[in-house]
């Protein structure tokens, strides 16, 4: 099947166990716009904005590209998108899948979106950190972000093949997660590449592109999504790679958050992939003012301050290692759970 019209509902399809057409699917998403909880207003206004009569979903962006802002996303790029996926992962039509993300961004969207249109059998939970408390069903395939995988570690076998997105995946959990006998990925993309572009199996250094997706990089070694049949224009990603060829990148950090200090360029991302199985807090890293070395690198961490044993910084290297260490009672965040580094260093101790 290529690319089926948007108003498609694959016979296969299922929801909580019921078989539904386009016309249930709307009668469904009133019940719960009416009667549900938080988690299913939310599908319940998607639902219905799908099959409108517009050609189009309104999606507000992370910030990932710039400031968040409203955009206006092709339905027919997004069933591409879906297709993309199943053929990607090899998900076929009629396997069971557990939907836990909030349908208020592109990747719960998007799981709705690929459900109807490759034929899964889904059931619909709330977006919680810990999923699959309380759930023994075992599953095919689920997306979630890491912190559900971490809060679900003793349970994610339940799930043959796991998509992970919305934040990297920290060492520590990487290797919780590799010694899992299942399928695990890490993913790369964002709102305006209507999820995905891009994914690498746990343990994996460079991710490989989607079907039709073609990359490069501008002169500050930033990713480019070149157009394709989901992009009607380039995406100018801030993420600094090293392109390994036409099908594989590797992430280095974010340009945004790149720090110079006395003329080397540090990249706080891998610095907090190395001290993220010392510190069990939240924190991170990032460059302040500095007479001399023009930005010094410094440690923010989440709570009441407290002793930190100069041993945690033993992985890193000559210039990593922080010049002071700072504390916020608790972190700024984005709707969507980021953490908003600049604000955050504004209220730190």
């Amino acid at each position: 099947m290529n690319n089926p019209d948007y108003h498609f509902v694959h016979p296969q399809f299922k929801l909580n166990g019921f078989h539904l057409s386009e016309d249930d699917l709307c009668r469904i998403a009133y019940s719960f716009i009416k009667e549900g909880e938080p988690f299913e207003r939310a599908v319940g206004d998607f639902l219905l904005d799908w099959f409108d009569q517009r050609n189009y979903i309104e999606m507000q962006t992370s910030g990932t590209t710039g400031a968040p802002k409203m955009i206006q996303v092709d339905k027919q790029a997004m069933v591409h998108s879906a297709m993309a996926t199943g053929n990607f992962f090899d998900l076929q039509p009629g396997i069971r899948v557990l939907h836990c993300l909030p349908t208020q961004f592109v990747a719960g969207k998007m799981m709705l979106v690929r459900a109807f249109i490759l034929g899964w059998d889904m059931d619909l939970v709330s977006p919680a950190s810990n999923p699959l408390e309380r759930n023994y069903n075992s599953y095919d395939f689920a997306a979630m972000v890491p912190l559900q995988a971490q809060q679900s570690l003793e349970k994610l076998q339940q799930i043959k093949k796991i998509i992970l997105g919305g934040a990297k995946v920290s060492e520590s959990l990487s290797k919780q997660l590799s010694v899992l006998p299942i399928a695990i990925y890490e993913t790369y993309g964002m709102t305006e590449t209507i999820t995905h572009i891009a994914a690498k199996k746990i343990g994996e250094e460079a991710f490989t592109t989607l079907p039709d997706v073609r990359i490069s990089e501008d002169d500050r070694h930033c990713l480019v999504i070149d157009p394709y049949v989901i992009c009607n224009e380039p995406v100018l990603t801030n993420d600094v790679v090293e392109i390994v060829d036409d099908k594989h990148f590797i992430w280095l950090g974010r340009y945004d958050n790149v720090i110079n200090s006395g003329g080397v360029k540090l990249f706080p991302e891998q610095i907090e992939e190395k001290l993220s199985s010392k510190i069990q807090r939240r924190f991170f890293v990032k460059g302040m003012p500095d007479e001399k070395l023009g930005q010094k690198l410094v440690l923010v961490i989440e709570g009441e301050p407290m002793e930190i044993d100069d041993k945690i910084f033993s992985k890193l290297g000559k210039f990593e290692k922080p010049k002071d260490i700072l504390f916020v009672p608790h972190f700024a965040e984005t709707v969507s759970g980021k953490v908003i580094r600049d604000k955050t260093l504004e209220e730190a101790v």
